[in-house]
């Protein structure tokens, strides 16, 4: 389990010798999973608390549900949700590594001046054209997933010849336009439930491994995710025990990050995976 990668954040290299949690935060009200949700500064500050507690690594702080449907959320608006909510946990936890999940360039240059130092894009830049220009420009770790389309029709763009091979080759594309100008810090997400059937995203868990070649961080989001509680016929809110399962799964197969809902079952998954494979 143990690996060199690591990633620069401010001057100060994080080291992925073994892999870390990334716990989510949302500060909006169309997050699919009710639990991620916080509506109140003491609710905001309550939630960053126990999920440090608990173990997190990294804060993962959203103003804008990727969910199929989810309400459209003006630039603004996601900049006040987030930047107010980074501000009040660096506030209160000065140490707490945050990084914003958001598509937007806008919205990730206010976090970054807020006290954020991780971007999260679900689009990797294909979503909004100057993205990739202000990453490289902040010099700001990037974690780049994998999607087709965009939230609204992306499950209609589920065709591959090859799903692993054109993942892999989706980044390795993305790391080429980064690494040309320069920027080495890249985290990559293959991006369970985006533009992917529930067999498709079974697939790419059984060959994630692939992606090692690649040479970067890999983060996977798995948490309580609908390959899971469709496949189980359960609710969200019952999906933490197969959650660990496919987590568990993602360790053996080279994840460094998991992100996740629940931090505690997390962390222990990795230290006993990291137990077994030492």
């Amino acid at each position: 389990m143990k690996t060199s990668k690591s990633i620069n954040i401010e001057g100060e290299l994080l080291s992925f010798d073994f892999p870390k949690v990334m716990g989510v935060i949302n500060v909006t009200k169309n997050s699919f999973y009710s639990q991620s949700r916080v509506t109140t500064d003491k609710d905001l500050l309550e939630r960053a608390g126990q999920l440090l507690n608990e173990g997190a690594d990294i804060l993962d702080i959203g103003g804008y549900s990727s969910r199929p449907g989810a309400t459209e959320v003006p630039i603004a608006q996601e900049i006040s949700l987030t930047s107010t909510a980074i501000k009040l946990i660096k506030k209160q936890f000065p140490k707490a590594l945050i990084s914003i999940d958001t598509f937007r360039h806008e919205v990730a240059d206010a976090a970054l001046t807020a006290g954020a130092v991780l971007v999260n894009d679900i689009s990797a830049g294909a979503l909004d054209p100057k993205m990739i220009d202000f990453i490289i420009a902040a010099r700001a770790p990037y974690i780049a997933m994998h999607m087709r389309g965009n939230p609204g029709n992306m499950q209609e763009l589920t065709h591959y010849n090859s799903i692993m091979n054109e993942i892999v080759l989706y980044f390795s594309r993305l790391i080429d336009r980064f690494t040309a100008r320069g920027h080495m810090d890249i985290i990559i997400d293959p991006g369970f439930g985006f533009a992917k059937t529930a067999d498709q995203n079974f697939e790419v868990l059984r060959k994630l491994a692939q992606l090692k070649i690649l040479e970067k961080v890999i983060l996977v989001g798995l948490s309580r995710k609908s390959m899971i509680y469709k496949t189980l016929d359960i609710d969200p809110s019952a999906a933490l025990n197969g959650t660990s399962v496919l987590n568990t799964l993602a360790l053996y197969n080279g994840a460094d990050i998991l992100r996740v809902h629940d931090v505690l079952p997390a962390v222990e998954a990795i230290k006993l995976v990291s137990k077994t494979l030492n």
